[in-house]
């Protein structure tokens, strides 16, 4: 940018500009374009998903990746903000990374979907708007009726709002989890609201604990743990040479 353009902006008093709150990052004709925390979110829903009973090659997950949902109209699709599939290889044929997820070929509905409420898409994430003008289904109707998916999770950072739906029959029924913690039985693992920091942003955030109600830890956390537990080691047998009259240096 030449400095006769950033001398422009440099003379426009900063609080008659708009901020970053008043120009989001949705696009009108694109709604729920993915901004930081659609990034880092769905990050850590990754790391801390590790269901016990399945082998790493037997679950799939991914975030932000096309599914495609109906054999009759190839070109619909949804594209979940993070969605878990179990029973299902984590590549494709067994050998290859998928550019979407195509329900007619895979033949397993994923087993959880998870949506980031954005200003854009909050009524179709909350079955508020269940098809568009054209008559194509919204998320509810597709994740409902046509996939079953049998637990969809809808999260606000706005307001640390967690609504969690769980289908009974042939409806979700919306589930009131004790702490807003939502145990999955066939993953053996509960979904629910942790506060801390991930990537050094401290908030509220979506993760994964395990039978015991612990959190899942992340690769990061995992690493500082066994760092810690060597040097634990250290001085315990830095102690023990000491107490035999051993210099340990």
């Amino acid at each position: 940018m030449s400095t006769e353009k950033l001398a422009h902006f440099s003379s426009v008093p900063r609080e008659k500009l708009p901020t970053m709150y008043d120009l989001p990052s949705e696009d009108p004709e694109e709604p729920g374009l993915p901004d930081e925390f659609h990034y880092y979110q769905p990050q850590l829903l990754r790391e801390t998903f590790r269901p016990p009973g399945f082998a790493r090659d037997r679950y799939f997950v991914a975030a932000d990746l096309n599914l495609y949902y109906d054999a009759r109209h190839t070109n619909r699709y949804k594209r979940p903000d993070w969605f878990a599939v179990l029973n299902q290889t984590r590549f494709y044929e067994k050998r290859d990374l998928r550019l979407s997820y195509v329900i007619w070929q895979e033949r397993v509905p994923p087993y959880l979907v998870v949506e980031l409420l954005s200003p854009g898409t909050e009524k179709e994430d909350l079955g508020q708007v269940l098809h568009d003008p054209e008559g194509i289904p919204g998320k509810w109707e597709v994740y409902e009726r046509l996939l079953r998916v049998p637990y969809y999770v809808v999260f606000s950072r706005y307001t640390d709002e967690l609504h969690c739906y769980v289908l009974d029959g042939e409806r979700y029924r919306e589930q009131h989890p004790e702490n807003g913690r939502l145990w999955l039985p066939e993953a053996e693992l509960g979904l629910g609201l942790w506060r801390g920091e991930y990537h050094e942003i401290a908030g509220q955030w979506l993760r994964f604990f395990d039978a015991n109600g612990a959190w899942m830890s992340t690769p990061n956390e995992q690493e500082r743990q066994r760092a810690e537990q060597e040097r634990q080691r250290a001085e315990r047998l830095a102690a023990r040479l000491k107490a035999l009259g051993i210099d340990p240096e």
